[in-house]
Formats: C-alpha cells, structure tokens, sequence
C-alpha cells in the first residue's frame, strides 16, 4: 500500500515505524529537512520537505496514486486542510487525521465530503485516556485490549506464586477454573540474564512465577481471569480508590475529568508544577479533584500527599525522565502500582522488568486504530503488542465454503502457521454492529480442533510476530464468486 504521512513528530514516526515494517511504500511530509533526514536514516521510507497545505508539495509526494494519507502533524487545521486537498485535488481514497479539538468528532457535516473530507479521526490523547481507564477498571492487568465491540478482551496480567492458575499446566486450568471460558494465548517468561522470552502455549505447558500472560475471554469473565493468575488464593481483590495523576497536561486533564465522572469512587489528586496551568486545571475540574501545584519528584511534596496509600500512581507528564523518576520514587515509597508514560521506545524497553508496573507510549494505544485501515481483508480491530512485536487481531469470516477457505471448515482444517493463536470467535453479531430487535445475544465460542468457522464470524488471533499478519489476512480472503 502506498501511503503519505503529514507530519514527522512523534505520532509521525511511530506510525512511519509500525507500517515500513510491513512493506509499505511510506513517504513522509515535513518543514523539517533534520526530521526528514533522521527518518531515512532510520527506516526505508521517504522524506519530502515542504508544507502538507502545499498542493505541490503533496504532488511530489506522489499523492496522485497514493492509497492512504495519515495527516498527524501537530496542528489540526493543517490536518484538516490536508484531507480536504487529498480529496479534491488527488482523489486519495482514505483520509485520517490527527484531530485534537473534542467538538468535531461528531460533526459529520463538517467531516463529511462536502466538509474537510476526512474518514476517521484520531486522538492520540483521548485513545491513551480510553486505554488508561481500562487498566483503571482491571487493576491487576498490565494491558487491556477490545474486541468485538468490548464483548471479548485480551489481557495480559503478571502470574504471581500463590495464585490460583500459577504453577499448574494450561491442559489443568480448566478444571481449576470451571465454567469460565478462556484461551491462553501466550507466555513470556523473564529471565535474569537476556529479555523476557516467547513461551509457546500448549496444554503441557506451564504458568511459572513471573511470567507475562496474555489470555482472551469474554469480558464478564476478565475480572475473574485476573484474579485468578495474580491474586493470591483466599486474598481478596482491591479496587483502586486512591489515584494520583502526575501531570496537569492534556492527557491528565482528560482521565481527571473522566474519572471524575462517577462521584464518590476515586479520591482524586492533580500534581502539575505549573502555577497558571493548575488554575486551569482547579477551574475545569470538580471541586472534590484536588489539585497541588508542585514538583512531580519532590519526596516531601509526595510523603506530604500520604503517596504510600495510593493505589495508582500515574505520571503522565510530557518528559519522559521526570515520569520514570517520579513512578520509581512512588514505588519505593509505597504506592501499590505505578504507570510511566514513556514515548521514547528505548526507555520503554529498558523500564521493562523495573519497579515500574506499567510503561505505556502513547503511539501503541492510538496504533490499532490506524493499523485496521491498512490490513487487508475485513479487518475489524488491531491492537499492537509487546512494544510494537506482536499484534492481537479481529478478522470477519465472510462468503460461504466456495468462495472463503475458512467459512464451513473446521479449525483443524485452515492453514494457519503454527505459531498463530486463534483465541476465540464472537458469533451471532450483527453485520452493522447494532441489535436489532429480535437477535439473539452474540456468542463468545472458545474455539477447538473440531469447531466450524461460519460465515460473519468474529475470529481474534494471537500472533508473536507482525510477519504472520499477511498470511492470516490471505486466508480469509474471499473468491471472485463471494458478491
């Protein structure tokens, strides 16, 4: 797929990374020839000096017979205006644009054709908000990611000694667990001396101390999964109560906001070092929010703010230095799990197996939702995984048994590489995602050997690596005799 990206910042280039690693013809636009250079050095694609509002520069950019724009530079008007030129001038098919503003999401005149000509809007910073209550929702949960409209979810939870499933072969859990239909997926094991290791699952294998476990269930039973791998036997499950946001940016605003929300269930505290910035903050917010003015690695301010009976530290600044410092202060003075915002990967990566509970970038929560407009097929969600390396991913089964070389097979038929996972099928939803009176409920089906693929069929897969993404999408390719 041919593919122009307006904008070389940091959503540019982690989007630029993501697709060149799956053999995409990428050319990026930017007013900075320095960006432009380290982006070529670094990943096959190329770079294009000059504005994206500039039809000429969008021409030499090859925009006549390009396939997608991605507009994510970093002001929404030059965003919107990009679609709207790709549209009129070059007939771009499919236009995504980086928006921040809140009020155009639903404006579909304004976003429309006759508008600014954009297909899909994205918002780094409310995708990260979205994600970030999630982990809120599942506390045990070191990634929570949706499928089927939320009615499925994988997880990957921390396996801890004393849990009900650790220590005990997959081929066992059912009998541990009865009545909750789950698949693991995968198992990453730490060791001491090199990076966390890929454990391929089957039913001998087993779920040692340590190790980073990915599992898809249907979302009433996540909880229960959870507990399960992480919670000691007999130890009861603790909600988070007690948060504390370090950094009154946008990302803090938004989660204070909406977690303030449900009055009552969070003791919420803002720690923003700016003096105006927090006089925003204090007029935006509830008046039960409360908001310091301060350092986010003050060890005073944080004893000061009783920091040891938080239950989730979160620092959301845009330095990604003074976020590691202030989750690792908050740890070792007693927060019961801390989250990191890191955009840098190679901190990301080295933040792997610390104190910190979490190290989340910003890119990889916003990712899945470009990546289901390049996959081929009828791709219906992506979720990028273990910093970019694996990928979870929602396919739609369509056609009948002439024209799809899945729909009427039995899973031990299809021709799926061995290190692909099918986790579970969602059956029964409605082709336009909306219940129609009538329907019976939708079906979460963890799926065995002998289980038939039907047709409209939501089937989640693992895969450990992004290479096995085209060969899953070929196969449920449809025939020319599928109208």
């Amino acid at each position: 797929m041919k593919i122009i990206i307006i904008g070389a910042g940091r959503v540019g280039e982690s989007v630029a990374d993501s697709l060149v690693s799956e053999h995409n013809d990428i050319t990026v636009i930017d007013t900075s020839a320095t960006r432009l250079r380290d982006l070529e050095s670094r990943f096959d694609l190329r770079g294009v000096v000059g504005s994206g509002i500039d039809p000429a520069v969008l021409a030499e950019a090859g925009a006549r017979d390009t396939d997608l724009l991605i507009a994510c530079a970093a002001e929404d008007e030059t965003n919107l205006v990009c679609c709207k030129l790709a549209q009129r001038l070059y007939g771009i098919p499919t236009r995504i644009a980086r928006v921040r503003t809140s009020g155009f999401a639903d404006q579909e005149l304004l976003l429309g054709p006759e508008g600014f000509a954009v297909d899909r809007i994205i918002c780094p910073e409310e995708s990260l908000t979205r994600y970030i209550v999630r982990l809120v929702e599942y506390p045990e949960a070191m990634q929570v990611r949706d499928f089927a409209g939320g009615r499925a979810c994988l997880v990957s939870v921390r396996a801890r000694a004393g849990a009900p499933l650790v220590s005990h072969s997959i081929g066992e859990l059912r009998q541990i667990l009865p009545g909750v239909d789950m698949r693991l997926v995968a198992i990453y094991r730490r060791y001491s001396d090199e990076p966390d290791r890929f454990i391929a699952c089957d039913g001998a294998t087993r779920v040692e101390p340590g190790d980073e476990v990915f599992v898809l269930a249907a979302s009433e039973h996540i909880a229960q999964v959870l507990a399960a791998l992480h919670l000691r036997d007999g130890q009861p499950e603790r909600p988070v109560r007690r948060i504390m946001i370090a950094g009154g940016g946008e990302v803090g605003l938004r989660l204070a906001r909406q977690l303030a929300q449900e009055p009552s269930r969070f003791h919420l505290k803002v720690i923003e070092e700016l003096p105006e910035r927090c006089v925003a903050l204090a007029s935006d917010l509830p008046s039960d929010v409360l908001v310091l003015q301060g350092d986010t690695t003050d060890e005073d301010l944080l004893a000061d703010e009783s920091v040891e009976e938080t239950d989730l530290f979160l620092a959301l600044t845009e330095d990604d230095e003074d976020n590691i410092m202030s989750c690792l202060l908050a740890k070792r003075m007693g927060a019961r799990r801390v989250l990191a915002l890191i955009n840098r990967r190679s901190y990301a990566d080295l933040m792997h197996g610390t104190q910190i509970d979490i190290a989340l970038s910003p890119a990889q929560a916003m990712l899945g939702e470009l990546l289901a407009h390049v996959r081929q097929g009828d791709v219906q969600a992506v979720h990028s995984l273990r910093r970019g390396v694996a990928e979870a991913l929602e396919i739609v089964a369509r056609g009948d048994r002439k024209s799809s070389r899945v729909v009427g097979r039995r899973v031990n038929e299809l021709s799926l590489p061995p290190e692909v996972h099918m986790g579970l099928i969602v059956r029964g939803l409605p082709v336009a995602d909306e219940q129609a009176p009538g329907l019976a409920e939708p079906q979460v089906i963890i799926p065995h050997s002998t289980t038939v693929i039907e047709s409209n069929d939501h089937v989640v897969f693992f895969l450990p690596h992004k290479r096995l993404v085209r060969e899953v999408e070929k196969l449920f390719r449809v025939g020319a005799t599928f109208f």
